[in-house]
């Protein structure tokens, strides 16, 4: 009897939480049971969403008794090209797959959830940084060997276990192992706590990857508003909770002007204008963290039975600039001032673990929330109603005579988002845009000046450092006032 050449190789990649090392035990377990040699090795990630573990598997797909005491040589890394098997648990981490060379549609069986958890380079981006889903799935059709494609998220909700269940069972039912759905299911029950559980979402995926079951797709993004009164009606909501009604009529006495504006013009101004009005404080975070619905959405997240205890500990880091912009507009100003003069403006940040699942916790993050009403009295409300009133005259002007200039400028809110250093570079670079190519452009010509306020801002997103945008405007962007001796 001729023995296989070469041995499966099955490469998974899991983030915290979802139980990849327990999939591979699972994994090793089978092929042992079935009396396959197998060899298993990871490889941790480096944090959260910013690099997935990845577990290495090798099964020989010979038994023991075939082999007659010799023993295959099996490797502990992945190469590329060299993958038969591709798992895994997040749609970004298949097209990282794929990019590392670890699919290819000679050999790999891809076998990936579509539901996103967004990476940290996706959130660190100043604009909308989120890859396109739509092209890492059709990458995935045209590079893998077969690729099964699933929301297995949601049928790991459904089934109430955890996706490394449906994706083993997504491995079992392509029909890609050297493996019975029993010898599977058997590894599973040897397990013990939870095993129901996983088999139920083990008999998910496996009938989905066999075909038997439609796949579930992620729902689709929530529609982006575009016409002015979809974003209004959202934006009134949005104040509201934010501010209360006279914040409200603020926001519709600015939007006036522009409502018989070009209505692109007219769209971006009212959902700039809303987004920056809602500037992110520590009342707005301390509100949001200690509001009911969110420990209902963690209990859920975690799957927390009536009456079992869940622990909320929350991570804050308030800082100087943070109570400045609680104080009165002088005193605000002038401890700002002291700070950047002596290049202070982190060195008092106080990092806080605050339990705001316990009485004492909750009280006392829940106390900012309460400074609502102080809000329009601080110095930080104050600074930033000046430069959205500076931002909205010179979108005006220049609607009177360039719709498309007065667009562009209307855009450049998308740099002022945030808090602490981000939030300061982000001003910066607004403001080097404002002062060059706004209020003092080098050329007369609208259409021009727009196409030289867009790249500038293209820069400034591309690269909050302020480093792309100052060779854009031929000199540095200063973010930070120079320290005085």
């Amino acid at each position: 009897m001729s023995l296989p050449e070469r041995p499966i190789t099955i490469l998974i990649a899991a983030l915290g939480g979802e139980g990849g090392g327990v999939m591979a035990e699972w994994l090793f377990e089978a092929a042992t049971r079935a009396g396959f040699p197998a060899q298993s090795t990871s490889i941790p990630g480096v944090a959260q969403r910013t690099g997935a573990t990845t577990y290495y598997l090798e099964i020989y797909p010979a038994t023991r008794e075939q082999l007659a005491g010799r023993e295959p040589v099996l490797s502990l890394t992945p190469s590329p090209g060299n993958v038969d098997v591709m798992v895994a648990s997040e749609l970004v981490e298949a097209a990282r797959a794929m990019q590392n060379g670890f699919v290819t549609p000679e050999r790999t069986t891809l076998i990936a959830s579509t539901h996103r958890v967004y990476a940290t380079v996706e959130k660190m981006q100043m604009a909308d940084g989120r890859y396109d889903s739509a092209r890492v799935i059709e990458a995935a059709h045209k590079l893998a060997r077969r690729a099964v494609l699933a929301d297995m998220r949601a049928l790991a909700d459904e089934a109430g276990t955890v996706i490394n269940a449906v994706l083993f069972g997504a491995m079992a039912g392509a029909g890609v192992l050297p493996l019975a759905r029993e010898q599977c299911e058997a590894a599973i029950r040897a397990s013990g706590r939870g095993a129901e559980a996983s088999l139920r979402g083990f008999a998910a995926g496996f009938e989905v990857a066999a075909r038997r079951r439609p796949a579930p797709q992620p729902p689709a993004p929530p529609k982006r508003a575009t016409a002015l009164a979809e974003i209004v009606d959202l934006a009134v909501a949005r104040l509201r909770e934010y501010q209360g009604e006279a914040y409200v009529a603020l926001y519709r006495r600015r939007l006036e002007p522009f409502v018989d504006a070009e209505p692109a013009l007219a769209a971006e101004v009212a959902r700039q204008l809303v987004l920056w009005m809602c500037y992110e404080d520590i009342i707005r975070v301390a509100d949001l963290k200690t509001r009911p619905e969110r420990f209902a959405r963690i209990r859920r997240e975690v799957r927390a039975k009536d009456g079992e205890p869940v622990v909320v500990v929350d991570y804050l880091k308030p800082g100087l600039e943070e109570f400045a912009a609680l104080l009165p507009p002088a005193l605000g100003a002038r401890l700002l001032a002291w700070a950047e003069r002596r290049g202070k403006l982190d060195a008092f940040n106080v990092g806080l673990h605050v339990k705001t699942s316990g009485v004492f916790g909750f009280l006392l993050v829940r106390a900012l929330a309460k400074l609502r009403p102080w809000r329009p009295y601080t110095y930080r409300y104050r600074e930033e109603q000046k430069l959205v009133e500076r931002w909205l005259a010179r979108v005006r002007e220049a609607a009177a005579k360039s719709p498309p200039l007065a667009l562009e400028i209307a855009r450049c809110a998308q740099l002022l988002k945030g808090y602490g250093e981000t939030y300061r570079r982000g001003r910066a670079n607004f403001l080097a845009i404002l002062d060059a190519l706004v209020e003092n452009p080098p050329t007369d010509d609208p259409a021009e000046q727009a196409a030289a306020i867009r790249r500038a801002r293209e820069a400034a997103l591309a690269d909050p450092a302020g480093k792309a945008l100052g060779g854009a405007l031929g000199r540095p962007v200063t973010w930070l006032k120079p320290v005085r001796s």
